[in-house]
């Protein structure tokens, strides 16, 4: 039964900041794309098939660590659904089976409206490139699943032996904790597999030609820095900065070290420059030896191959431009430069897991696994891009990750009100709830232009 609209009628929401950002997205027409690109095959029954996938993509941002939970933070929030000019919600057994509808066209028009989305709201895309290297950091995850799930098998799983499941490829726009693209893969593929789609896909996505990929630095832990993957990065004209595959070879490269040096950072670890010549690889590279001790007392190493001039690494790692005459000074920047991916791609799959739930909407179907892995990224990227929306009045969030955002700012209760025309005219933020001042301030400018006030008091 449809309720009657009152002059001034109050809704109240657990979600008022996350309502508020709905009614910005829908006044910048943030998810048009989506909803002119996408086309999934079903028969209507109460809702098109478009409304039920953007539920979906609502549920994530509420927070929600799976599908299920449609029915309990947003088909129970009607203020919430109002805000993202959803008149109500689909059941989540409706939104499942639209899922499970989905065919590799639909995945293929949704990656092409979310790289839409993308370049229209994204710092990466218009990365200034004669400034500074776009750094694009790239990795893959576990994705435990069920055994009967499509290319579901044993692979690499943390902690877990025995695990089946999938893995997920990210590329990362490192400087904007922005995901450029990722791809679901089977749970044996590994880096050294899906290195080059993943960079192909960043490609597209950036559109990155021949003088773009001069100013692009991959970082890559060692699944990518096979030989042929670091020459075909190479040859495309890509810089390079990442680890030796081979552990074989690594450990005969470490033989030609002529003097070790303590790394100050981390106790027991040393580095040094690698003497013989990389004539295998196509362009000029630095190698540097890594080694540390093992339980049993022999050594282990590694080598980090890398096309960064000195003072390239010295600027990127923070340090006085002087620091460049210091030789052990940047011998240690080259491996603290590659340190510094785990915090980039690797703490962004940690923070969609803990926020996200990145790992805890698992799908049968291979087709529906990757739209719903295609939301979460696009949910990430939102989550990004608000933190910078948010912060002129309210600074701190620039560093909240996705957890406090979900769980910290887009939680605080409130009330919406709408005027006797059923538009939403005012957001009240409850005063008690924490930043709540400077949230309101921000919210308040970005939606001045649809004539919304944003205001906290008593909820």
């Amino acid at each position: 039964m449809t309720e009657s609209i009152t002059p001034n009628e109050r809704s109240f929401t657990p979600r008022a900041p996350l309502a508020a950002l709905g009614l910005y997205l829908r006044q910048i027409n943030f998810l048009a794309p989506i909803r002119e690109q996408v086309k999934i095959v079903q028969k209507k029954l109460v809702y098109e098939p478009i409304e039920k996938l953007l539920d979906a993509f609502i549920t994530i941002l509420a927070g929600a660590h799976g599908l299920v939970e449609v029915n309990t933070r947003l088909r129970s929030d009607p203020a919430l659904q109002q805000a993202f000019g959803r008149e109500s919600c689909a059941d989540q057994s409706t939104i499942q089976a639209t899922l499970n509808a989905c065919d590799q066209s639909n995945v293929e028009q949704l990656r092409s409206a979310i790289t839409t989305i993308y370049r229209q709201h994204s710092k990466g895309y218009r990365h200034n490139y004669a400034r500074r290297l776009q750094v694009l950091d790239v990795d893959m995850s576990g994705m435990p699943c069920g055994p009967k799930a499509a290319l579901s098998s044993k692979g690499y799983f943390p902690k877990q032996r025995n695990r089946r499941g999938r893995q997920l490829g990210r590329v990362l726009a490192t400087r904007y904790g922005e995901v450029v693209t990722q791809q679901v893969f089977a749970g044996t593929v590994g880096l050294a597999a899906a290195f080059q789609p993943l960079v192909e896909g960043a490609e597209q996505v950036l559109s990155l030609d021949e003088a773009r990929r001069q100013r692009t630095l991959l970082r890559v832990d060692s699944g990518g820095g096979s030989l042929d993957d670091v020459n075909w990065a190479l040859q495309r004209g890509y810089q390079f900065h990442g680890k030796d595959y081979s552990r074989q070879r690594a450990r005969k490269l470490g033989q030609s070290v002529s003097e070790w040096l303590d790394d100050p950072h981390i106790p027991g670890r040393q580095v040094g420059w690698v003497t013989t010549p990389a004539l295998e690889y196509t362009r000029s590279v630095g190698r540097i030896a890594v080694r540390w001790k093992k339980k049993n007392g022999q050594w282990e190493y590694a080598v980090v191959i890398s096309t960064l001039l000195p003072q390239t690494v010295v600027l990127e790692t923070g340090q006085p431009p002087e620091t460049v005459f210091d030789h052990q000074a940047v011998l240690l920047a080259y491996v603290r430069y590659y340190d510094e991916r785990g915090g980039g791609v690797e703490t962004s799959f940690k923070d969609d897991k803990q926020g996200l739930g990145l790992t805890k909407r698992s799908k049968k179907r291979f087709e529906a696994q990757q739209m719903v892995v295609l939301l979460g990224g696009l949910a990430h990227n939102v989550i990004v891009w608000s933190r910078e929306w948010l912060a002129p009045h309210e600074p701190k969030v620039r560093r909240y990750g996705m957890l406090r955002m979900v769980r910290d700012v887009f939680q605080l209760s409130g009330v919406l009100v709408r005027n006797a025309s059923g538009r939403i005219v005012e957001v009240v933020l409850n005063q008690k709830a924490p930043l709540v001042r400077g949230l309101a301030r921000s919210l308040d400018v970005l939606l001045r232009p649809s004539h919304v006030v944003v205001s906290w008091g008593q909820t």
